[in-house]
């Protein structure tokens, strides 16, 4: 990679900010080009140079710059819709490049994606796409302004559907391959939504499609410490369609609220809420003041059950493996009656602070390949692998039997996962069910939501989806131990 020369020395490792492994950046050297359009570069480029998270490089990007404001959201969308549609973006790049993207250098293939998503998918005129990208490839690798002059004129001849339809497979002989690259997805991540879609294409693309719009901000305002209604009037939100804690903002800075800095509410998809106030509702016999959450990192779903723990006099213990989670768990559960245990989850019955048949009610949130909020981790879909899928179901096993040990006859345990791969899914629940060692019922969780959701299925078992219920498509399954 060229850097700008100058007195700051060579750049060429670093791009203009040097963003850090996954974070972090340094002091910048100023572009040849529109700032919103730098940044986007930097974030797109620190995420596949250095597996970094767009949602936590970009902010840092933005505050470094003092950009807000309609320059912010303008980087904003170029970053995450970039990274949305990487591979057709790719695909439409090595046909009007006549060579695989992949031969193309790093710096250069990151600015041509830059430059044909917004040739393909915003209002920006062709000759502002093209130009404002030519700048920027003669910042990043000048050797290569004729080739993208050209890469991109050859883009622009076309619109996003005339790309689809030369270079898409066809519907009729290979449906998966048109949907992928049609709305830019994994070819095994299409299989596998429609298989959990019943295989349903059509529904299929509906889903794909929500995949590729941004998704709003959802708050959580705390039970006991946050009326919804007055928070979404305090935020200049809107009260949530099913969670009877969510409400949605339009955009914005939500850690910047006062109400999630005084801990009366916190950023949660309204999915997440719902499925750990399943839990909390689930019928129950006997005694209800000893509740488990077995993943509790980074503390969403602890913080939301520790605060209806503490309207019904119970108490919550949760558990966190990763000791800077497990920080994250105790600062978002502060001042409630949670204990944090940095330890894992499967070592119940053999850490004396968590016993088994102890539990009334145990959450598990089990780590997954988060292939259910996709929208809102636009890398994920490009990062993730089939072959994550083995230790990871391997794990959530272990972590569901271990948390039906921990539960008390009578008690109840609540899978939950951010994915709706079958194999995380009702093969994970089935398999360990099966093989826990006592009895254990399904509790249809259907009643566990709000009246009125379309679209739960037949039970007992719930997928929540982002194109019926607005949600990230989290999968709850409840059980009773007999």
């Amino acid at each position: 990679m060229t850097g700008p020369s100058g007195p700051r020395g060579d750049r060429s490792r670093e791009g203009r900010f040097g963003a850090d492994r996954r974070g972090g950046v340094r002091r910048p050297v100023r572009p040849s080009v529109d700032l919103p359009r730098h940044v986007a570069f930097q974030a797109i480029a620190a995420v596949h140079r250095d597996d970094a998270y767009a949602n936590l490089v970009l902010p840092a990007m933005l505050r470094d710059e003092g950009l807000f404001g309609r320059d912010a959201a303008f980087a904003t969308e170029l970053t995450y819709g970039t990274l949305r549609h990487t591979g057709t973006l790719d695909a439409i790049i090595t046909d009007a490049a006549g060579r695989d993207v992949q031969r193309i250098d790093p710096p250069v293939r990151d600015a041509l994606r830059l430059g044909t998503y917004q040739l393909l998918h915003t209002r920006v005129p062709a000759h502002a796409a093209v130009s404002s990208t030519v700048d920027l490839v003669r910042t990043v690798g000048p050797a290569a302004t004729g080739f993208a002059n050209a890469v991109l004129r050859e883009v622009a001849s076309r619109d996003v559907d005339g790309w689809v339809a030369k270079l898409a497979p066809s519907e009729e002989t290979d449906p998966i391959g048109h949907l992928a690259l049609a709305y830019s997805h994994p070819q095994w991540i299409v299989r596998a939504f429609a298989e959990a879609l019943g295989g349903d294409l059509r529904e299929t693309a509906r889903l794909l499609m929500e995949d590729n719009e941004r998704p709003p901000v959802h708050l959580c305002a705390r039970p006991g410490l946050a009326d919804p209604v007055a928070l979404a009037d305090e935020v200049g939100g809107a009260p949530g369609a099913f969670s009877p804690y969510a409400v949605y903002l339009s955009g914005g800075a939500p850690g910047e609220l006062a109400a999630v800095a005084e801990g009366r509410a916190h950023v949660q998809d309204e999915g997440s809420q719902l499925v750990a106030n399943a839990l909390a509702v689930a019928p129950l016999d006997g005694p209800d003041g000893r509740w488990l959450d077995l993943c509790a990192g980074p503390g969403g779903k602890a913080g939301l059950l520790g605060a209806l723990a503490a309207e019904r006099g119970a108490r919550l213990t949760a558990v966190e493996v990763a000791e800077h989670r497990a920080r994250l768990v105790e600062q978002a559960t502060r001042g409630l009656p949670v204990a944090v245990l940095h330890t894992d989850g499967r070592t119940v019955g053999a850490d004396p602070k968590l016993p088994e048949g102890h539990f009334d009610r145990v959450l598990v949130d089990a780590p997954c390949t988060g292939l259910g909020s996709l929208r809102r981790r636009p890398e994920s879909r490009w990062r993730r692998q089939p072959s994550d899928l083995p230790p990871l179901t391997r794990l959530q096993r272990e972590l569901l039997t271990a948390a039906l040990r921990a539960v008390r006859p009578g008690g109840l345990v609540a899978y939950v996962t951010c994915s709706p791969h079958t194999v995380e899914t009702h093969v994970t629940v089935t398999e360990a069910s099966r093989r826990c060692g006592f009895p254990v019922d399904f509790v249809d969780a259907r009643p566990l939501l709000p009246a009125g959701m379309p679209g739960l299925g037949d039970g007992p078992t719930v997928q929540l989806w982002p194109h019926r219920h607005g949600t990230d498509a989290m999968f709850l399954a409840v059980l009773r131990r007999g």
